[in-house]
């Protein structure tokens, strides 16, 4: 090898490849659920009260057609804003939730990888570097990920110490650069429902200010007894059409690796996220979209009443202990830390993991350091089990 050809390969060798790392990806820090999953792997059998995932199996009757989809060759692309089928079914149901016709001449409907897949399009087709985002303080820790990856400025709304997001907290930070507005009921990491007063009111605000507004109902299956009204999930979308309106598949049926979710709203924005999605994820899973389009008439209130009885359990452990906000849906309870235990939740936490007890700290999902983040999503008896873990914990926290 001449000298030159040895230079040259010693340059590559050298490559400074961290400093290639574009700024959006640095601006985004790595998940703080990742770090409790992985001590978490470290434990024999863990009471794992950390994972937003339900603990119940996908219905048959979506197996058997999710099956069949794939022994009738459905394995290739679908069109890119969806299967026919899964379309059609969800634009029947959202015709009958909240009153939408999609597709119409104003709106448009569109079925995506997962709801964080929506926002990511949603976000992209809308956000010029620079524009303002608001979102909730508590926040699912995806939201701040995707505005920095779109080159948005953040905007935080502090709902504490009820977790509502109200039109009076959110029309301060309303600026002239404002482009959307994240509202997320019932709520991560809170399991709050708004009613739909305060969802009508945040509809107005956006209308009169020119700002769109995103809707993640990715939960609105989860909605208790108590926190529904006429029998369905509160939403925004019964009072306005200048939204995007966002539900999942994943969390209802509990086929949350089938990454599969829909989104509705003004036709222009659906048909810029369509062709967004055209460039990087083509299309969702085929066989799952097919499968999933009978999903909508199944009965899954069974499942719905178990996990508002977990609810319960968890309001019971925590009552006289510390301060919890009801949830009244989801399957998150978000109780406080009280500093007079003396430990700060990741403390509090890592106590919980001694004791074999897997549970996320607050400040994974808010820029304060104050709250633990439960999920129930786990049969009664780990839960049962967890929750007096937790308790003692409140109580003697050693």
């Amino acid at each position: 090898m001449n000298s030159s050809a040895a230079m040259e390969t010693e340059d590559k060798v050298m490559m400074d490849h961290d400093a290639m790392i574009s700024a959006h990806c640095r601006a985004i820090d790595v998940s703080g659920i990742r770090r409790v999953f992985e001590l978490g792997a470290k434990l024999s059998d863990p009471i794992n009260l950390s994972i937003g995932q339900p603990d119940f199996p996908v219905p048959d009757e979506i197996k058997e057609a999710t099956i069949e989809a794939i022994r009738a060759d459905r394995n290739g692309y679908t069109l890119t804003q969806g299967a026919p089928e899964l379309l059609s079914a969800a634009s029947a149901h959202l015709a009958e939730d909240v009153g939408w016709e999609t597709p119409s001449d104003d709106l448009g409907l569109l079925v995506a990888s997962g709801t964080s897949g929506a926002l990511l399009l949603a976000f992209s087709a809308l956000v010029n570097p620079g524009d303002e985002v608001i979102l909730p303080d508590p926040f699912f820790v995806v939201y701040p990920a995707i505005g920095r990856i779109t080159g948005a400025k953040l905007v935080y709304c502090d709902i504490y110490p009820d977790f509502r997001m109200t039109a009076e907290r959110v029309e301060p930070l309303i600026t002239e650069r404002t482009k959307i507005l994240v509202v997320n009921s019932p709520g991560n990491p809170s399991g709050v429902v708004l009613t739909n007063a305060e969802l009508r009111e945040l509809a107005e605000l956006c209308e009169r200010k020119g700002v769109i507004l995103v809707s993640d109902e990715i939960y609105d299956a989860f909605t208790y007894s108590e926190s529904r009204e006429n029998g369905k999930c509160p939403s925004p979308a019964r009072f306005t059409r200048q939204m995007i309106l966002i539900r999942g598949m994943g969390k209802t049926y509990g086929c949350t690796g089938w990454r599969m979710a829909y989104a509705a709203g003004p036709k222009v924005i659906m048909q810029q996220m369509q062709k967004l999605q055209q460039y990087t994820f083509v299309c969702a899973p085929s066989m799952a979209q097919v499968g999933l389009a009978a999903a909508f008439g199944l009965d899954v209130s069974g499942h719905v009443d178990a996990y508002q009885r977990k609810r319960d359990m968890v309001v019971e452990a925590f009552e006289g202990v510390t301060d919890l906000v009801f949830p009244g849906g989801a399957f998150y309870a978000f109780p406080e830390i009280p500093s007079s235990l003396g430990l700060t939740p990741g403390q509090f936490a890592e106590r919980a993991i001694e004791r074999n007890v897997l549970t996320i700290p607050g400040n994974a999902f808010s820029a304060k350091d104050t709250h633990l983040r439960i999920s129930y999503a786990v049969p009664d008896e780990k839960l049962r089990a967890g929750l007096d873990v937790l308790r003692d914990l409140f109580i003697n926290p050693g």
